[in-house]
């Protein structure tokens, strides 16, 4: 089902604060709380919406360090990728991972306490991986911009 106006306003106000009511965005978007509610439900339903969470504050939870992490595996061997792909899915300070077309092969953002804390993730984690030939790591010093939020038509 194609997606409409109200859904797209609808999906924006999610963006903006997934804690509101159906009632409170209804009433921002203009529609009865009914109609949001049925809405909301079928835009999850669909997998528009794929899950509602809290984004935490990493400063008040000590986890100041963040790291964009390049990788490259010795082999595109399908063994290789697949075993470096699931570490990642059990490392919580691997934030995001992409596999990537150019020099590297994954892009990684890590985020730590501290420079200390990153750099034992980096020698009795990341580099221990079987597969692994080359990481290459940038420290963020300030970050400009982060959203979760799609830019939507």
């Amino acid at each position: 089902m194609a997606l409409d106006k109200v859904d797209i306003k609808i999906l924006r106000a999610l963006q903006e604060d997934a804690s509101r009511s159906s009632a409170e965005i209804a009433q921002v978007i203009g529609i009865s709380a009914s109609t949001c509610g049925h809405r909301v439900k079928r835009l999850t339903t669909e997998g528009y919406v794929k899950k509602t969470i809290a984004i935490l504050s990493r400063e008040k939870l000590d986890m100041r360090a963040q790291f964009f992490v390049k990788v490259n595996v010795l082999q595109h061997d399908p063994q290789y990728v697949r075993e470096f792909v699931e570490r990642m899915k059990t490392m919580p300070e691997v934030l995001e991972c992409h596999v990537l077309l150019g020099a590297f092969d994954f892009l990684l953002r890590v985020v730590t306490p501290d420079l200390r804390s990153y750099e034992a993730f980096y020698f009795k984690k990341l580099t221990c991986i079987p597969g692994v030939r080359e990481a290459s790591t940038s420290v963020s010093i300030s970050e400009v911009k982060m959203t979760t939020a799609l830019p939507l038509r």
